[in-house]
Protein backbone atom coordinates (compact mmCIF):
# COMPACT_ATOMS: atom_id res chain seq x y z
CA UNK A 1 0.00 0.00 0.00
CA UNK A 2 1.77 3.40 -1.20
CA UNK A 3 1.46 6.25 1.22
CA UNK A 4 -1.46 8.34 -0.38
CA UNK A 5 -3.59 4.83 -0.19
CA UNK A 6 -2.91 4.29 3.49
CA UNK A 7 -3.67 7.93 4.12
CA UNK A 8 -7.54 7.85 2.24
CA UNK A 9 -7.68 4.60 4.66
CA UNK A 10 -6.71 6.21 7.82
CA UNK A 11 -8.95 8.79 7.34
CA UNK A 12 -11.87 7.05 6.29
CA UNK A 13 -11.50 4.68 9.03
CA UNK A 14 -10.23 6.40 12.33
CA UNK A 15 -8.54 9.57 11.01
CA UNK A 16 -5.02 11.39 10.82
CA UNK A 17 -5.07 10.41 14.84
CA UNK A 18 -3.91 6.99 14.09
CA UNK A 19 -0.35 8.30 13.35
CA UNK A 20 1.62 8.49 16.46
CA UNK A 21 2.46 12.31 15.67
CA UNK A 22 2.05 14.43 12.91
CA UNK A 23 4.30 17.73 13.42
CA UNK A 24 2.53 21.03 12.68
CA UNK A 25 2.34 22.26 8.95
CA UNK A 26 3.78 25.45 10.47
CA UNK A 27 6.92 23.12 10.83
CA UNK A 28 7.01 21.13 7.96
CA UNK A 29 5.94 23.82 4.89
CA UNK A 30 2.55 24.05 3.30
CA UNK A 31 2.71 20.78 1.89
CA UNK A 32 -0.51 18.49 2.38
CA UNK A 33 -0.58 15.70 4.34
CA UNK A 34 -0.21 13.37 1.49
CA UNK A 35 2.65 14.69 0.23
CA UNK A 36 4.75 14.78 2.96
CA UNK A 37 7.22 12.38 3.16
CA UNK A 38 7.81 10.70 6.60
CA UNK A 39 10.92 8.80 7.37
CA UNK A 40 12.77 6.53 9.45
CA UNK A 41 16.56 6.38 9.32
CA UNK A 42 19.01 2.80 10.06
CA UNK A 43 22.32 3.34 10.82
CA UNK A 44 23.76 6.39 13.33
CA UNK A 45 27.11 6.47 12.18
CA UNK A 46 29.51 9.29 10.81
CA UNK A 47 27.79 9.25 7.40
CA UNK A 48 24.30 9.41 8.78
CA UNK A 49 24.74 12.78 11.18
CA UNK A 50 25.55 14.33 7.68
CA UNK A 51 21.79 12.69 6.00
CA UNK A 52 19.91 13.22 8.72
CA UNK A 53 20.43 17.27 9.07
CA UNK A 54 19.85 16.84 5.30
CA UNK A 55 16.55 15.48 5.26
CA UNK A 56 15.74 17.32 8.46
CA UNK A 57 16.24 20.71 6.70
CA UNK A 58 14.38 19.28 3.50
CA UNK A 59 10.92 20.02 2.50
CA UNK A 60 7.87 18.16 3.14
CA UNK A 61 9.89 15.58 5.68
CA UNK A 62 9.11 14.69 8.95
CA UNK A 63 11.70 12.28 10.53
CA UNK A 64 10.13 9.71 13.39
CA UNK A 65 12.84 7.34 14.03
CA UNK A 66 16.01 6.52 14.05
CA UNK A 67 17.83 2.91 14.76
CA UNK A 68 20.92 1.72 15.81
CA UNK A 69 22.82 -1.01 17.87
CA UNK A 70 25.22 1.19 19.04
CA UNK A 71 23.40 3.32 21.99
CA UNK A 72 25.45 6.16 22.12
CA UNK A 73 25.49 6.76 18.34
CA UNK A 74 21.68 6.22 18.76
CA UNK A 75 21.31 8.81 21.29
CA UNK A 76 23.29 11.31 19.36
CA UNK A 77 20.92 11.07 16.25
CA UNK A 78 17.73 11.12 18.72
CA UNK A 79 19.29 14.06 19.80
CA UNK A 80 19.90 15.79 17.16
CA UNK A 81 16.46 15.20 15.24
CA UNK A 82 14.52 16.26 18.58
CA UNK A 83 16.56 19.54 18.93
CA UNK A 84 15.57 20.22 15.60
CA UNK A 85 12.09 20.09 16.21
CA UNK A 86 12.21 21.56 19.39
CA UNK A 87 14.12 24.60 17.71
CA UNK A 88 10.41 24.95 15.63
CA UNK A 89 7.95 24.34 18.45
CA UNK A 90 6.74 21.23 17.92
CA UNK A 91 9.10 19.77 20.94
CA UNK A 92 10.13 16.01 20.78
CA UNK A 93 7.69 15.45 17.90
CA UNK A 94 7.71 11.97 18.81
CA UNK A 95 10.44 10.53 17.22
CA UNK A 96 11.34 7.09 18.68
CA UNK A 97 14.65 4.98 18.89
CA UNK A 98 15.07 1.59 17.99
CA UNK A 99 17.76 -1.01 18.21
CA UNK A 100 16.42 -3.23 15.77
CA UNK A 101 15.86 -1.94 12.34
CA UNK A 102 12.35 -4.60 11.79
CA UNK A 103 10.44 -2.60 14.65
CA UNK A 104 11.13 0.55 12.51
CA UNK A 105 10.15 -0.98 9.49
CA UNK A 106 6.97 -2.37 10.92
CA UNK A 107 5.42 1.43 11.30
CA UNK A 108 2.81 1.71 9.09
CA UNK A 109 3.40 5.58 9.11
CA UNK A 110 7.05 5.44 7.58
CA UNK A 111 6.92 5.87 4.06
CA UNK A 112 10.80 5.43 3.39
CA UNK A 113 13.92 5.35 4.98
CA UNK A 114 17.31 6.00 5.01
CA UNK A 115 20.18 3.42 5.21
CA UNK A 116 23.59 4.41 6.40
CA UNK A 117 24.73 0.49 7.81
CA UNK A 118 28.22 -0.87 6.94
CA UNK A 119 28.20 -2.09 3.58
CA UNK A 120 26.93 -6.14 4.61
CA UNK A 121 24.02 -5.00 5.86
CA UNK A 122 23.21 -3.05 2.69
CA UNK A 123 21.17 -5.78 1.07
CA UNK A 124 19.11 -7.18 4.16
CA UNK A 125 18.07 -4.06 5.31
CA UNK A 126 17.10 -3.19 1.94
CA UNK A 127 15.02 -6.33 0.92
CA UNK A 128 13.45 -5.97 4.27
CA UNK A 129 12.39 -2.48 3.66
CA UNK A 130 11.17 -3.11 0.32
CA UNK A 131 9.07 -5.86 1.49
CA UNK A 132 7.69 -3.50 4.36
CA UNK A 133 6.72 -1.13 1.32
CA UNK A 134 9.05 1.59 2.02
CA UNK A 135 11.08 3.68 -0.34
CA UNK A 136 14.54 3.51 0.26
CA UNK A 137 18.01 6.05 0.09
CA UNK A 138 20.71 3.70 0.65
CA UNK A 139 24.79 4.25 1.13
CA UNK A 140 27.13 3.49 -1.49
CA UNK A 141 28.11 1.09 -2.29
CA UNK A 142 25.23 -0.96 -3.44
CA UNK A 143 25.85 -4.34 -1.85
CA UNK A 144 28.31 -6.18 -0.26
CA UNK A 145 28.52 -8.41 -2.68
CA UNK A 146 27.04 -9.32 -6.41
CA UNK A 147 23.79 -11.96 -5.05
CA UNK A 148 23.19 -9.55 -2.43
CA UNK A 149 23.17 -6.36 -4.94
CA UNK A 150 21.27 -9.15 -7.39
CA UNK A 151 17.92 -9.77 -4.65
CA UNK A 152 18.30 -5.80 -3.69
CA UNK A 153 17.48 -5.37 -7.66
CA UNK A 154 14.57 -8.02 -7.82
CA UNK A 155 12.86 -6.54 -4.40
CA UNK A 156 12.55 -2.94 -5.18
CA UNK A 157 11.56 -4.08 -8.70
CA UNK A 158 9.09 -6.82 -7.03
CA UNK A 159 7.57 -4.26 -4.73
CA UNK A 160 7.67 -1.07 -6.72
CA UNK A 161 10.04 0.95 -4.57
CA UNK A 162 11.53 4.25 -5.15
CA UNK A 163 15.31 3.25 -4.63
CA UNK A 164 18.63 6.01 -4.49
CA UNK A 165 21.57 4.68 -4.48
CA UNK A 166 23.94 7.21 -2.28
CA UNK A 167 26.68 7.62 -5.47
CA UNK A 168 25.90 11.43 -5.09
CA UNK A 169 28.42 12.80 -7.80
CA UNK A 170 25.79 12.11 -10.41
CA UNK A 171 23.90 15.05 -8.75
CA UNK A 172 27.22 17.11 -9.67
CA UNK A 173 27.22 19.33 -12.44
CA UNK A 174 31.26 19.16 -13.20
CA UNK A 175 30.65 15.14 -13.55
CA UNK A 176 27.16 15.62 -15.15
CA UNK A 177 29.09 17.98 -17.87
CA UNK A 178 32.10 15.93 -18.36
CA UNK A 179 30.01 12.68 -19.15
CA UNK A 180 28.34 14.91 -21.57
CA UNK A 181 31.46 15.66 -23.05
CA UNK A 182 32.39 11.99 -23.64
CA UNK A 183 29.05 11.13 -24.84
CA UNK A 184 28.73 13.38 -27.06
CA UNK A 185 32.04 12.89 -29.10
CA UNK A 186 34.02 15.89 -27.78
CA UNK A 187 37.22 13.87 -27.76
CA UNK A 188 36.14 11.62 -30.19
CA UNK A 189 36.30 7.61 -29.79
CA UNK A 190 36.79 6.56 -26.38
CA UNK A 191 40.12 3.85 -26.38
CA UNK A 192 40.63 4.13 -22.24
CA UNK A 193 39.67 5.36 -18.94
CA UNK A 194 41.63 5.57 -16.18
CA UNK A 195 39.64 5.16 -12.50
CA UNK A 196 41.88 6.54 -9.25
CA UNK A 197 40.51 4.53 -6.29
CA UNK A 198 42.15 2.63 -3.78
CA UNK A 199 42.96 -1.24 -3.76
CA UNK A 200 40.58 -4.27 -2.54
CA UNK A 201 40.28 -5.42 0.93
CA UNK A 202 41.97 -8.00 2.90
CA UNK A 203 40.47 -10.65 5.61
CA UNK A 204 39.65 -9.47 9.41
CA UNK A 205 42.68 -10.39 11.40
CA UNK A 206 42.02 -8.08 14.01
CA UNK A 207 42.17 -9.38 17.86
CA UNK A 208 39.37 -9.62 19.99
CA UNK A 209 38.65 -6.72 22.63
CA UNK A 210 36.11 -6.65 25.82
CA UNK A 211 32.50 -5.35 23.97
CA UNK A 212 31.65 -1.95 25.75
CA UNK A 213 28.23 -2.06 27.19
CA UNK A 214 26.49 0.20 25.00
CA UNK A 215 26.75 -1.82 21.65
CA UNK A 216 24.69 -4.33 20.83
CA UNK A 217 27.92 -6.38 18.92
CA UNK A 218 25.51 -9.80 17.85
CA UNK A 219 23.50 -7.37 15.95
CA UNK A 220 26.28 -5.28 14.68
CA UNK A 221 27.72 -8.49 13.31
CA UNK A 222 24.58 -9.80 11.82
CA UNK A 223 24.76 -11.82 8.30
CA UNK A 224 28.82 -11.35 8.76
CA UNK A 225 30.64 -14.30 10.21
CA UNK A 226 31.07 -14.27 13.62
CA UNK A 227 33.69 -12.28 15.39
CA UNK A 228 34.80 -10.65 18.30
CA UNK A 229 34.40 -6.92 18.91
CA UNK A 230 37.73 -4.43 18.35
CA UNK A 231 37.19 -0.91 18.24
CA UNK A 232 38.57 -0.16 14.67
CA UNK A 233 35.09 -1.75 13.60
CA UNK A 234 32.88 -0.12 15.56
CA UNK A 235 35.10 3.24 17.08
CA UNK A 236 33.73 4.95 20.20
CA UNK A 237 31.65 7.60 19.36
CA UNK A 238 34.14 10.51 20.22
CA UNK A 239 36.42 9.01 17.54
CA UNK A 240 35.44 11.34 14.41
CA UNK A 241 36.11 8.76 11.88
CA UNK A 242 35.24 6.47 9.10
CA UNK A 243 35.52 3.27 10.42
CA UNK A 244 37.75 0.87 9.00
CA UNK A 245 35.53 -1.67 8.84
CA UNK A 246 35.33 -0.84 4.88
CA UNK A 247 39.05 -2.24 4.94
CA UNK A 248 37.85 -5.87 5.83
CA UNK A 249 36.07 -8.11 3.33
CA UNK A 250 33.62 -9.84 6.08
CA UNK A 251 32.15 -6.41 6.12
CA UNK A 252 32.96 -3.67 3.25
CA UNK A 253 34.86 -3.94 -0.31
CA UNK A 254 38.70 -1.89 0.57
CA UNK A 255 38.60 1.15 -1.46
CA UNK A 256 37.55 -0.70 -4.70
CA UNK A 257 34.38 -0.21 -3.42
CA UNK A 258 34.38 2.36 -1.12
CA UNK A 259 35.84 5.02 -3.65
CA UNK A 260 35.21 2.37 -6.72
CA UNK A 261 31.03 3.40 -5.74
CA UNK A 262 31.88 7.10 -6.89
CA UNK A 263 34.37 6.60 -9.83
CA UNK A 264 33.53 3.55 -11.47
CA UNK A 265 30.19 5.36 -11.28
CA UNK A 266 31.33 8.31 -13.18
CA UNK A 267 33.06 6.23 -15.75
CA UNK A 268 30.27 3.61 -16.16
CA UNK A 269 27.82 6.78 -16.81
CA UNK A 270 30.40 8.47 -19.30
CA UNK A 271 30.78 5.28 -21.17
CA UNK A 272 27.07 4.76 -21.70
CA UNK A 273 27.21 1.55 -19.24
CA UNK A 274 24.37 2.08 -16.96
CA UNK A 275 22.58 -1.20 -16.17
CA UNK A 276 25.90 -2.82 -18.21
CA UNK A 277 29.34 -3.08 -17.69
CA UNK A 278 32.63 -5.05 -18.39
CA UNK A 279 32.68 -8.70 -19.98
CA UNK A 280 36.21 -8.81 -18.74
CA UNK A 281 38.76 -8.09 -15.90
CA UNK A 282 42.16 -9.18 -15.82
CA UNK A 283 44.32 -8.78 -12.63
CA UNK A 284 47.83 -7.47 -12.27
CA UNK A 285 50.31 -10.02 -13.73
CA UNK A 286 54.12 -8.96 -12.65
CA UNK A 287 54.50 -9.13 -16.37
CA UNK A 288 52.51 -7.80 -19.18
CA UNK A 289 49.19 -6.28 -17.58
CA UNK A 290 51.04 -4.09 -14.66
CA UNK A 291 47.29 -2.63 -13.21
CA UNK A 292 43.82 -3.68 -13.16
CA UNK A 293 42.55 -3.89 -16.54
CA UNK A 294 38.49 -3.89 -17.41
CA UNK A 295 37.63 -4.87 -20.92
CA UNK A 296 33.87 -3.91 -22.49
CA UNK A 297 32.18 -5.55 -25.42
CA UNK A 298 32.83 -2.07 -27.80
CA UNK A 299 36.73 -2.46 -27.22
CA UNK A 300 37.34 0.13 -24.70
CA UNK A 301 39.78 -0.65 -21.72
CA UNK A 302 39.38 1.00 -18.45
CA UNK A 303 42.38 0.94 -15.68
CA UNK A 304 42.94 0.73 -12.20
CA UNK A 305 46.05 3.19 -12.16
CA UNK A 306 47.28 6.49 -10.44
CA UNK A 307 50.52 7.26 -11.89
CA UNK A 308 51.14 4.00 -14.36
CA UNK A 309 51.26 3.95 -18.12
CA UNK A 310 52.27 7.37 -18.45
CA UNK A 311 48.65 9.02 -17.02
CA UNK A 312 50.15 10.96 -14.31
CA UNK A 313 48.48 11.22 -11.17
CA UNK A 314 44.97 10.69 -12.19
CA UNK A 315 42.34 13.12 -10.55
CA UNK A 316 39.38 11.09 -10.22
CA UNK A 317 38.41 9.73 -13.74
CA UNK A 318 40.09 10.45 -16.85
CA UNK A 319 38.86 9.50 -20.35
CA UNK A 320 40.98 9.30 -23.19
CA UNK A 321 39.59 9.28 -26.78
CA UNK A 322 41.04 9.64 -30.15
CA UNK A 323 40.41 13.50 -30.36
CA UNK A 324 40.93 14.60 -26.38
CA UNK A 325 40.88 13.97 -22.74
CA UNK A 326 38.34 15.06 -19.90
CA UNK A 327 39.37 14.53 -16.52
CA UNK A 328 36.90 15.33 -13.58
CA UNK A 329 36.94 14.98 -9.57
CA UNK A 330 35.21 17.01 -7.16
CA UNK A 331 34.87 20.62 -7.95
CA UNK A 332 37.55 19.98 -10.69
CA UNK A 333 37.24 19.49 -14.47
CA UNK A 334 40.40 19.58 -17.15
CA UNK A 335 39.57 19.24 -20.33
CA UNK A 336 42.84 18.53 -23.61
CA UNK A 337 42.11 21.06 -25.84
CA UNK A 338 41.80 23.66 -22.92
CA UNK A 339 38.52 25.20 -24.54
CA UNK A 340 35.95 22.22 -23.98
CA UNK A 341 35.56 22.68 -20.41
CA UNK A 342 33.33 25.73 -21.25
CA UNK A 343 31.66 23.96 -24.42
CA UNK A 344 27.88 24.29 -24.08
CA UNK A 345 25.63 21.07 -24.72
CA UNK A 346 23.20 21.88 -27.67
CA UNK A 347 19.70 20.97 -27.64
CA UNK A 348 19.85 18.53 -30.12
CA UNK A 349 22.53 16.84 -28.54
CA UNK A 350 22.98 13.83 -25.85
CA UNK A 351 21.58 15.87 -22.26
CA UNK A 352 22.24 13.50 -19.15
CA UNK A 353 19.88 13.55 -16.86
CA UNK A 354 20.26 16.59 -14.24
CA UNK A 355 19.97 16.41 -10.55
CA UNK A 356 21.22 19.42 -8.64
CA UNK A 357 21.15 18.04 -4.94
CA UNK A 358 21.02 13.81 -4.62
CA UNK A 359 18.39 13.77 -1.55
CA UNK A 360 16.04 16.49 -2.77
CA UNK A 361 16.00 14.66 -6.37
CA UNK A 362 15.38 11.12 -4.28
CA UNK A 363 12.20 13.44 -2.44
CA UNK A 364 10.81 14.28 -5.76
CA UNK A 365 10.99 10.98 -7.70
CA UNK A 366 9.40 9.27 -4.10
CA UNK A 367 6.43 11.97 -4.79
CA UNK A 368 6.28 11.41 -8.23
CA UNK A 369 6.46 7.78 -8.38
CA UNK A 370 9.88 7.45 -10.73
CA UNK A 371 13.25 6.86 -10.65
CA UNK A 372 15.67 9.10 -9.77
CA UNK A 373 19.44 9.23 -11.19
CA UNK A 374 21.24 6.76 -9.37
CA UNK A 375 18.25 4.12 -9.37
CA UNK A 376 19.30 0.71 -7.41
CA UNK A 377 19.78 -1.07 -11.14
CA UNK A 378 22.49 1.54 -11.65
CA UNK A 379 23.85 1.24 -8.01
CA UNK A 380 24.06 -2.75 -8.81
CA UNK A 381 26.06 -2.51 -12.05
CA UNK A 382 28.62 0.15 -10.52
CA UNK A 383 29.38 -1.89 -7.27
CA UNK A 384 29.18 -5.18 -10.33
CA UNK A 385 32.29 -3.83 -12.11
CA UNK A 386 33.95 -3.18 -8.10
CA UNK A 387 33.21 -6.52 -7.15
CA UNK A 388 34.37 -8.31 -10.03
CA UNK A 389 37.91 -6.24 -9.57
CA UNK A 390 37.76 -7.33 -6.19
CA UNK A 391 37.16 -10.91 -7.30
CA UNK A 392 39.89 -11.29 -10.13
CA UNK A 393 42.18 -9.56 -7.57
CA UNK A 394 41.74 -12.51 -4.95
CA UNK A 395 41.88 -15.26 -7.86
CA UNK A 396 44.84 -13.39 -9.55
CA UNK A 397 43.91 -14.24 -12.78
CA UNK A 398 41.70 -13.08 -15.85
CA UNK A 399 37.91 -13.38 -15.88
CA UNK A 400 35.39 -13.18 -18.04
CA UNK A 401 32.16 -11.84 -16.81
CA UNK A 402 28.23 -12.41 -18.63
CA UNK A 403 26.38 -9.01 -17.88
CA UNK A 404 23.15 -10.19 -18.95
CA UNK A 405 23.13 -13.74 -16.70
CA UNK A 406 24.89 -11.51 -14.22
CA UNK A 407 28.00 -14.71 -13.79
CA UNK A 408 31.76 -15.17 -14.60
CA UNK A 409 32.01 -18.04 -17.46
CA UNK A 410 33.37 -20.74 -17.03
CA UNK A 411 34.56 -19.85 -13.72
CA UNK A 412 32.94 -22.12 -10.74
CA UNK A 413 35.22 -21.07 -8.18
CA UNK A 414 34.35 -17.19 -9.30
CA UNK A 415 30.90 -17.42 -9.11
CA UNK A 416 31.23 -19.19 -5.79
CA UNK A 417 32.71 -15.73 -4.96
CA UNK A 418 29.70 -13.51 -5.81
CA UNK A 419 28.41 -13.99 -2.64
CA UNK A 420 28.04 -16.00 1.02
CA UNK A 421 25.94 -17.52 3.54
CA UNK A 422 24.37 -15.34 5.78
CA UNK A 423 25.06 -16.11 9.48
CA UNK A 424 22.03 -17.37 11.58
CA UNK A 425 19.48 -16.39 11.55
CA UNK A 426 19.69 -14.19 8.70
CA UNK A 427 18.21 -14.99 5.17
CA UNK A 428 17.28 -12.46 2.01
Amino acid sequence: MNRRRFLKSAAAGVGLAAFPYMVPRSVLGAEAPSERIVLGFIGCGKQSVHLLRTFLNSRGTQVVANCDVDRLKLDRNMKITTDHYAGKGSGDAGVKAYGDFRELLAREDIDAVVISTPDHWHGLTTVYAARAGKDVYCEKPLAHNILEGQAMVRAVRRYDRVFQTGSMQRSDDKFRHACELVRNGYIGDITKVVVNVGGPPKACDLPGMPTPEYLDWEMWNGPAPARPYHSELSPHISVDIFPHWRSYKEYGGGGMTDWGAHHFDIAQWGLGMDRNGPVEVIPPDGGDVKVLTYRYANGVTMVRAGSEEGHGNVNGVLFIGTKGKVEVNRGYLKTWPEELARQKIGPSEIKLYESRNHYVDWLDAIRARRQPICDVEIGHSTVVVCLMGNIAYELKRPLRFDQRRQRFIGDPEANRLMGRTMRSPWRI
